[in-house]
């Protein structure tokens, strides 16, 4: 049994923000990993993926960042190198390889059972991050057992999968990149696509991410969305992080011979149904997109950047011809189903008293529903940027200064 005043949960990009505020605040903390360090970017990560976040973009607190390259795409091991570096800057008290099992609640302290013992605090911050367990639907069990079935976190490189087709179900960053590489590799590739976000790479010159920063976008609260319960479910962008910039979106994926369909419905047997819905889903994209571009325009109107940046030119509009209703896979040749249909947070092991009806954490702006629990690396927690690696920090420093305070507060009171 051990003891100390905050047990951190995660020891990836939340997890390691977290430490750095309790360790600038002398907190006497522990950070809980169920693997190594940065675990999810070492094994839950396909082989090509860079960041989507361009370098200048990725600094956790107290971090300078790698500036040789500040408009690069980090590599997901480049990144782990990055984490096991500010890690060790700071001494961060990580625990790896400590998977924790249960977590129990007295009313005035925690107690948190791992494979490798029990600790106790006084405060609990959940670090776990918004990707946690892959959603797959309850129809993916109707599929023919002789096509193979695969997430995303599991997906390393197109040579991995069986020879022949491959149906990839989820049209956001994931999802396109992945069809995307399996048809640069010449495979069969059916992209199924539901809602999603478009949005170009670069926008009158400069990075789009660089323009969500200026302008105050990524910065948004989540008291100011009109619909806050579903802001942490809206779709991720569709981007790449490659050397060269490009864009990547339904068009570029029909222009590299993937077959665009709506969503995926149903598998029964080898037959895939998919809804008609994709036009329309295509047309709120596209609005969606052309809104934060007008954004932007308005935003350089105001500073008066009009000449120091590009003309305004619009992504092509999207065609999408014709999409189908319906698909037998065998027919197709098509061997593989792989599921990038997003995450759902799991927490088997908090109190049920933590959580609300669909499983996730009761909190106000990272603040749990339990006295001296809190959670960060959700997604619009409360910033549009807060599951990012780079706005994971505002988050981290909000939480810590709550914890100290609270500690204060009973201090005093004792």
């Amino acid at each position: 049994m051990r003891r100390t005043d905050t047990i951190v949960i995660g020891g990836g990009q939340a997890g390691l923000a977290v430490s750095r505020c309790l360790h600038d605040a002398g907190g006497d903390h522990v950070v809980l990993e169920r693997g190594r360090l940065g675990q999810s970017w070492r094994s839950e990560r396909w082989d090509s993926l860079r960041l989507l976040t361009p370098s200048w973009m990725n600094r956790l607190p107290g971090l300078d960042g790698d500036d040789h390259d500040p408009d690069g795409f980090l590599t997901g091991p480049a990144l782990v190198d990055v984490f096991e570096r500010y890690a060790r800057s700071f001494g961060a008290p990580i625990e790896e390889q400590t998977t924790v099992e249960a977590v129990t609640w007295d009313g005035g302290r925690y107690a948190v059972v791992t494979d490798q013992g029990v600790w106790h605090a006084d405060h609990l911050v959940v670090a776990t991050g918004h990707c946690m367990q892959p959603r797959v639907p309850a129809f993916a069990a109707g599929l023919d057992p002789s096509i193979h079935q695969v997430t995303s976190p599991r997906y390393r490189r197109p040579t991995q999968l069986p020879d022949g087709g491959v149906l990839v179900v989820g049209g956001s960053a994931t999802g396109t990149q992945i069809a995307d590489e399996l048809a640069r590799a010449g495979r069969d590739v059916v992209l199924a696509v539901g809602e999603h976000t478009r949005m170009p790479r670069t926008y009158r010159g400069f990075d789009i991410f660089w323009w969500l920063r200026e302008a105050g976008i990524l910065e948004s609260h989540i008291d100011d969305h009109p619909a806050p319960s579903g802001a942490s479910r809206s779709p991720s962008m569709q981007l790449v992080g490659s050397p060269d910039r490009r864009d990547l979106d339904l068009g570029t994926c029909l222009a590299a011979g993937v077959e665009v369909a709506g969503r995926l419905r149903d598998l029964s047997g080898s037959q895939a149904r998919f809804d008609r819905s994709l036009a329309d889903a295509a047309q709120r994209s596209e609005a969606r997109m052309h809104r934060t571009l007008d954004a932007v325009d308005r935003f350089i109107d105001a500073t008066h950047l009009t000449d120091e940046v590009d003309a305004p030119a619009r992504p092509t509009p999207l065609r999408l011809g014709r999409v189908p209703d319906g698909l037998d896979l065998r027919s197709r040749r098509i061997r593989t189903v792989l599921w990038a249909t997003g995450f759902d947070r799991h927490y088997p092991w908090l109190p049920a008293t933590a959580l609300d009806g669909r499983g996730e954490i009761r909190h106000r702006h990272g603040v749990g529903a339990l006295p001296g629990l809190y959670v960060v690396g959700l997604r619009f927690q409360r910033h549009r940027s807060s599951s990012f690696i780079g706005g994971v920090g505002s988050d981290a420093r909000f939480v810590v200064d709550h914890l100290v305070g609270r500690s204060t507060r009973e201090a005093v009171a004792a």
